[in-house]
C-alpha cells in the first residue's frame, strides 16, 4: 500500500511516497481503507518535530481520517466490515489503510461524504471541548474567536452560534472575514499582521475592545498565540475564560496582573489529553455535533482537496496560513 513518510525531520519537502505491507488489525482494532485525511496545523509541527506527540519514524502524517472498516480484529463489537467510520489517530493518516483502535471510531453517517467526515472531529470537537468545558460559555455571552477563518476557529464561530453567543470573529484579511461571517459570526474585524510593538500592541487591544463592547468578552477563543494574546487578553470582561488553543504565531508570555485586574481565567484547551482522560464526555459531544450537523448548524468548510501525492503542499498552506476553512486529501 501507498502511505507519504516523514523519514528526518524537517518540512513538506521531506515527505516521500512509499510502498508498505498492508497492515492487520489486533484484539480491539479495525484495519480501515482511508478514502479522506484532512490536513491540519499538527501535521505541520509534527513533522519538524516540534509537536508534543514525536512518533518513531518513519511515519505518516494527518491526524484525521474517514474510510471503510475492511477487516475487524478480536475482541470488537459492533463494528462489521464496510461500515463507514471516522477517527482522529493523531498521525498515520496519509496512507491507504490505517489500524485505529475501535474505541476511537465513530460512524460516518451515510448522508455525509468521507471528505466531509475527515474535516469534522479535530476541529470541532476541540472546539466544542474548549467552548462548553473549559469556556463555559452561556447563552448571550460574547465569543471573541481569534484566527477566524481556519479550521479550528471557523469551526468554534458556528459553535458558538449553536450555543446561542454574540460572535466577534478576528481575522488577518477581508476574504477571511467574509468566511467568518458566513460562518454566523455577528461581527469580524481585521487585524494588522504582526509582530507589535507597544504602540502596536495598544492599537491592537483598542480595536478588539471597540468589537467585543465596553463589558469585554466573557470567553476568547485562542488559536493564535504571539503578540495577539496580550492584546485579546486587554479585552476579556471580568471573570472571562481565556481559551489557550495553539500558537502558530508564537507562545505568548502574558501579563498576570491582567488575570487579578479582571479576576479572569486563563484556561489551557488539549482536547487530546481529556479524550484519554474522559472518553464518555467526548462521547457525547461528538453526539451533540452530530445532532448539530443534521440541524445544519455547523458544516465543515472545505477549501481545497488534494491527491496523495500533493498532501506536502496542503501542509505548507496551512503552515503559511493561507487556508480557509480545511484541506482534506482523497485517496
Amino acid at each position: 500500500m501507498r502511505a507519504l513518510l516523514s523519514e528526518a525531520p524537517g518540512g513538506p519537502e521531506t515527505l516521500r511516497i512509499a510502498d508498505l505491507p498492508e497492515p492487520g488489525p489486533g484484539p480491539g482494532e479495525l484495519l480501515v481503507r482511508v478514502r479522506a485525511c484532512a490536513i491540519n496545523y499538527p501535521d505541520v509541527l509534527i513533522i519538524e518535530d516540534k509537536y508534543q506527540l514525536k512518533p518513531p519514524r518513519p511515519f505518516a502524517p494527518g491526524g484525521e481520517v474517514a474510510g471503510e472498516v475492511e477487516a475487524v480484529g478480536e475482541n470488537v463489537d459492533g463494528w462489521q466490515v464496510g461500515d463507514r467510520v471516522i477517527a482522529v489517530p493523531g498521525f498515520g493518516g496519509l496512507v491507504e489503510k490505517i489500524v485505529i483502535p475501535a474505541k476511537i471510531a465513530f460512524r460516518l453517517p451515510s448522508e455525509r461524504s468521507f471528505k466531509e467526515g475527515a474535516a469534522l472531529l479535530l476541529t470541532y470537537a476541540t472546539s466544542i471541548h474548549a467552548l462548553a468545558d473549559r469556556g463555559r460559555l452561556q447563552a448571550g455571552q460574547t465569543l471573541l474567536v481569534l484566527g477566524a477563518a481556519g479550521g479550528v476557529g471557523l469551526a468554534a464561530v458556528e459553535l458558538g452560534k449553536a450555543m446561542g453567543a454574540r460572535v466577534v470573529a478576528a481575522v488577518s484579511s477581508d476574504e477571511k472575514a467574509a468566511a467568518a461571517r458566513e460562518a454566523g459570526a455577528d461581527e469580524a474585524l481585521v487585524y494588522p499582521s504582526g509582530p507589535f510593538d507597544r504602540d502596536g500592541q495598544k492599537a491592537l487591544a483598542a480595536l478588539f475592545k471597540g468589537a467585543v463592547g465596553p463589558a469585554g468578552a466573557e470567553v476568547i477563543f485562542d488559536p493564535v498565540g504571539g503578540d495577539y494574546a496580550e492584546a485579546a487578553l486587554r479585552s476579556i470582561g471580568w471573570g472571562g475564560r481565556y481559551l489557550v488553543v495553539g500558537f502558530p504565531a508564537g507562545i505568548p508570555r502574558l501579563p498576570l496582573n491582567l488575570t487579578l485586574l479582571k479576576s479572569c481565567d486563563v484556561c489551557g484547551v488539549f482536547w487530546g489529553a481529556f479524550v484519554i482522560r474522559d472518553p464518555a464526555a467526548n462521547a457525547a459531544h461528538v453526539e451533540q455535533l452530530f445532532r448539530w450537523w443534521e440541524q445544519g448548524k455547523i458544516a465543515p468548510r472545505i477549501s481545497a482537496t488534494y491527491p496523495l501525492e500533493r498532501a506536502g503542499e496542503a501542509i505548507r498552506a496551512i503552515a503559511e496560513r493561507r487556508v480557509i476553512g480545511k484541506l482534506v486529501v482523497e485517496l
